[in-house]
């Protein structure tokens, strides 16, 4: 890249071409304000408050510029913080306060919301100007709330949507004062194709969006004398949770999260990577019974697809309804996990399967809306009774006075409290593959996995589409009808890569496995972690999630030994009747506008 010279705040410095003043200001250390901005994401120069001001060949520009906008050119000399970019800022946020809501105190994001810090950076400590109030009802629906009476039109949800992960629930309409963000024809957003993915919520800088809270019912349940009430982690919860504390991102707090529960009375602390464990053992079956039927003249439909995320579920129930039947018939890891909780240890603790309540801690929004699936119950009792999010358990525990830094560490509960690094990996895109792969390969040959170590290298980095082949050599007998077989597999992240790779389904593509995580970058950046530079924690985060693998003895899923247990006491054999019974659902085919497709 070709480099130029320019100066800011009376300093020169030597930039690369093409860049913008805000980003060679952050590379720099120079504060620039920014509300609408966010890297990656959202470049749109609305809100105005990154304004400059800005020479060109010696020659001052006559308006102040927006550094987001703005690219730097050779000789050009930028002043980020004369009295008149101070003053213009200054009078920008106010405008932006003088129609929002007065409710710091009891809003959601008070501590945690970008245009209060904004305000306080800028020194705002009266309101100037008094605007009209935005008089809109909530939203709400079983994943998401929607206050757009907060919302300051920053189209970081509406780029996120529709850029990022090109869903196009959330746009812009009418004009000026009025403009509101919402789903066309002015829908509620659970009416929509909205996959309930939670980027958005993920994004928004202020409390327009916000996950429905499900603290207030679990605290009830913890408190009923009849629920005996246990809480399930999943994976990537692990390395997220600290950040709230001011650990560093990555940072593996698992001890201290299953202590904090214990301080929270709940009754037990399970894994759900036992459940991931589960889950392999179901989906790597159900694999060699597709690709057997397919080699041996049989019905199959190939290639299989992963049903892990429920967002990708609801995407390709909207998008892609004729693709269901390559979806895995398992139902996800927590699912699983529920059902196996309110059947097989229910009977365990001698308890009645409803005075059970089970409370799923996850990274993703969209496990709020799959525990509300009809299919997803036995005998009229949820698999699952409530999702918190890992943000939703950091404020549970800062509301219980919990010093969650200084806790020590604790070990999960028994019977589902043992699970292998295998099951880590769920929380990143190419983990579910990869688990499977290692327990498919070795199943079927009696070796491991050929690779110099356990990962499968073309899956595990952050591009949104990877392919890789996995041959069959020197099978078991058992397996001889495998012998040479090459699978072609996928991985992808995020719903622009998911219509990709579906697109290359329907064009005649040779692919037998397909993994699809509904969050770009996987369960690590799901909607319900806490927010922040994605870029910075998606990489450690990643390398948390590694590191516990690596550091575990067990590797694999089928060696797990209270898995083993588990088929031998209860279930009998992956994809028997009883697994399919209580460990399997099934699809829905659903329009636009989330009709369900053929309902009378």
């Amino acid at each position: 890249m070709s480099k130029v010279n320019i100066t800011i705040n009376g300093k020169p410095y030597e930039a690369e071409a093409g860049k913008t003043i805000l980003e060679v200001a952050r590379e720099n250390n120079i504060y620039i304000p920014t509300l609408c901005y966010l890297e990656g994401v959202n470049q749109y120069g609305g809100c105005r408050l990154c304004m400059v001001e800005v020479e060109t060949n010696g020659r001052p520009m006559r308006n102040l510029q927006a550094a987001c906008m703005i690219k730097i050119s050779d000789g050009m000399s930028i002043k980020t913080n004369t009295e008149r970019v101070r003053k213009a800022r200054k009078v920008n946020l106010e405008l932006l306060l003088s129609c929002h809501p007065k409710d710091c105190l009891n809003c959601n994001r008070s501590l945690d919301c970008e245009l209060q810090t904004l305000a306080r950076r800028m020194n705002i400590t009266e309101r100037r100007f008094e605007g009209e109030s935005k008089d809109i009802p909530l939203d709400i629906s079983a994943v998401m709330t929607r206050d757009m009476s907060k919302c300051v039109n920053c189209r970081r949800c509406v780029a996120m949507c529709n850029n990022i992960q090109k869903i196009g629930v959330l746009n812009a309409q009418k004009r000026g004062f009025k403009t509101i963000i919402q789903p066309s024809f002015g829908k509620h957003i659970a009416d929509t194709d909205c996959t309930n993915c939670g980027q958005c919520i993920s994004v928004c800088p202020v409390g327009a969006l916000r996950e429905t809270d499900a603290i207030a019912p679990v605290i009830a349940a913890i408190e009923d004398p009849k629920k005996y009430v246990i809480a399930q982690i999943a994976p990537a919860v692990r390395v997220g949770i600290g950040e709230p504390f001011g650990m560093p991102s990555g940072t593996v707090a698992t001890g201290k999260m299953v202590a904090a529960l214990r301080q929270l009375n709940f009754d037990e602390v399970f894994d759900v990577n036992f459940g991931a464990d589960l889950t392999i053992m179901e989906e790597g079956t159900e694999f060699l019974q597709r690709a057997k039927a397919a080699l041996t003249g049989g019905e199959a439909v190939l290639p299989m697809m992963t049903s892990c995320s429920p967002g990708w579920i609801k995407f390709i129930e909207h998008r892609y309804p004729e693709l269901l039947p390559n979806l895995s018939s398992c139902k996800s890891p927590h699912m699983m996990q529920g059902a196996v909780t309110k059947t097989y240890y229910a009977e365990k603790l001698g308890k009645d399967p409803k005075d059970i309540y089970l409370v799923s801690i996850m990274p993703c929004t969209a496990k709020k809306f799959e525990i509300i699936r009809p299919e997803m119950n036995e005998n009229g009792v949820r698999d699952v009774d409530a999702v918190l999010t890992t943000r939703e358990l950091a404020n549970m525990i800062k509301q219980a006075g919990i010093d969650f830094v200084n806790l020590p560490d604790e070990d999960f509960d028994p019977v589902m409290g043992l699970s292998t690094g295998a099951a880590d990996i769920f929380g990143v895109t190419g983990g579910v593959m990869e688990a499977a792969l290692r327990t498919v390969y070795e199943l079927v040959t009696g070796r491991e996995i050929p690779s110099d170590n356990l990962h499968v290298h073309p899956l595990g980095d952050s591009d949104q589409i990877k392919v890789a082949s996995l041959t069959f050599e020197n099978v078991l007998p058992e397996y001889k009808f495998l012998e040479g077989f090459t699978a072609r597999v996928a991985v992808t992240s995020g719903f622009d890569g998911a219509a990709q790779v579906m697109e290359m389904v329907k064009a005649g593509e040779n692919f037998q496995f397909i993994e699809v995580m509904g969050c770009p970058g996987g369960c690590i950046v799901g909607g319900g972690q806490p927010r922040g530079v994605r870029s910075e924690k998606w990489a450690a985060r990643k390398a948390g999630i590694y590191s516990i693998d690596e550091g575990k003895k067990l590797r694999k899923s089928h060696e797990n030994p209270d898995i083993i247990k588990l088929y031998k006491e209860f279930l009998g054999e992956p994809c028997g009747h009883k697994s399919h019974e209580l460990l399997h659902t099934h699809y829905t085919a659903r329009g636009k506008y989330n009709e369900l497709i053929g309902k009378k």
